[in-house]
């Protein structure tokens, strides 16, 4: 299919000089942010749920990470193809209203005496296939509101802040509501956020347009068009090979040390989340410095380095000894590394993965990176489960860390790490006028 240059912006009124004048962005900029902060909450909130009200095992804390993503293994393609077929702004308000219901659940159960283990584990399963089908949404959506390729970069920058800002203040207030609410109530929050997000959808006036279906509907020729897409450009295979490498050693070592901070360390859920918050600054700070960084410095080098920093972080947590609190400041400037390191990286590769890829192909791209992004991370969570029930959490540590810094090697052949700068946008061809 021939490629087209990219069109010109054909939204309403005048166009847009600057992303803090594209008020449907900051709509969507803003519930968001918030509805991110909640899911941090969720993230520290879930697992202690397990070990606190049910004393879980180290394995079942594993299968707990595991079920909230094994999802995006079974479920992502099969979204993605659908979701390209609809306006994406419709599935992502449902799809929180389910969320909201499905936290909201865990807290409700927990009063009524209802909540158990096996329940515990069906609802993060669920909320793992609601949080599917919005991730397949959201990043294709972005397009939409912001239309001028050049300012994709900036657009993810300001999604990379929020991400990395909800990582610093999430973790810190997960902790606090544990102690003072309990785990399971502490999700109302998250819930509170997913209100927030869909009020902020529903106030998006940018009029987004119903895809062209295809001639011939077929579920597996579309997935299989979408799969091509990504691994016959060297590029994208790249990003998504390396993508499922790191998100597999962040969620091993993230469960691990977990397992070790609450087990062998004898961390309290506050001392856990400040560890988060205060590491979590790394990422906001390449989050923030991301376009400026991206702008002065050659592109791929610069994601060479900045993953590099990600994949190398595990290796001070392992080196850690002494007393707790010397403990605590080697994890945290280990944490710190790593998600400073994917404060940059990450807009460099979304914004790469939306460059390379057409409105009609968003969707099925995005979903085949959540399928070995997340699957990467499901299985991070099981293997940390059952390694440190197996050699102990300071051993699969140990074991963790070698396979990050390993996945360097990966770093050095991939052509993303030669790119000087980002490649020109693909677009849908433009339909021939009828004779």
């Amino acid at each position: 299919m021939p490629l087209t240059e990219p069109e010109a912006d054909t939204a309403t009124g005048p166009p847009t000089e600057s992303l803090w004048q594209n008020r449907d962005f900051l709509k969507f900029w803003l519930g968001e942010t918030l509805s991110l902060l909640g899911t941090q909450v969720t993230n520290l909130a879930l697992p202690l749920t397990a070990i606190y009200s049910f004393d879980a095992t180290d394995t079942q804390v594993g299968v707990l990470r595991f079920l909230q993503l094994a999802p995006y293994i079974g479920f992502a393609l099969l979204f993605g193809v659908w979701v390209d077929r609809v306006r994406r702004r419709q599935v992502m308000i449902w799809t929180n209203l389910v969320r909201i219901v499905l936290i909201g659940a865990i807290p409700v159960l927990h009063w009524c005496h209802a909540l158990n283990m096996p329940v515990l584990l069906v609802l993060a399963c669920s909320i793992g296939m609601a949080s599917v089908l919005f991730d397949v949404s959201w990043m294709p959506f972005v397009p939409t509101l912001v239309k001028k390729p050049e300012h994709f970069v900036a657009a993810n920058a300001k999604m990379g802040v929020s991400s990395s800002a909800s990582d610093v203040a999430g973790p810190g207030l997960a902790g606090v509501l544990v102690s003072v609410l309990t785990a399971p109530v502490a999700l109302l929050v998250d819930a509170f956020s997913y209100v927030v997000s869909v009020t902020s959808l529903l106030l998006i006036r940018t009029r987004e347009e119903r895809p062209v279906p295809p001639a011939k509907r077929h579920v597996l020729r579309e997935l299989r068009d979408g799969l091509d897409w990504v691994f016959r450009r060297p590029i994208l295979r790249w990003l998504a090979l390396v993508g499922f490498c790191c998100n597999f050693s962040m969620i091993t070592v993230w469960t691990m040390f977990l397992l070790y901070g609450t087990h062998d360390l004898e961390f309290s859920s506050s001392t856990l989340g400040a560890i988060f918050a205060v590491a979590s600054v790394g990422g906001l700070i390449g989050a923030v410095l991301s376009s400026r960084v991206i702008a002065r410095f050659p592109l791929g080098p610069t994601y060479f380095v900045c993953q590099t920093a990600l994949l190398l972080g595990p290796v001070v947590i392992v080196l850690a000894g002494g007393p707790k609190p010397v403990m605590a400041a080697l994890v945290t400037l280990s944490f710190f590394i790593t998600y400073l390191g994917l404060g940059v990286a990450n807009v460099i590769i979304v914004s790469l993965r939306q460059v390379t890829t057409p409105q009609s192909m968003m969707s099925r791209m995005t979903a085949c990176f959540r399928t070995l992004l997340f699957g990467g991370g499901a299985l991070g969570g099981l293997t940390a489960g059952l390694l440190s029930d197996a050699v102990g959490a300071r051993n699969a540590l140990i074991v963790a860390a070698v396979f990050s810094a390993a996945v360097v090697v990966a770093l050095m052949l991939s052509p993303v790490s030669r790119l000087r700068s980002l490649p020109p946008p693909v677009t849908d061809p433009v339909p021939a006028d009828p004779a």
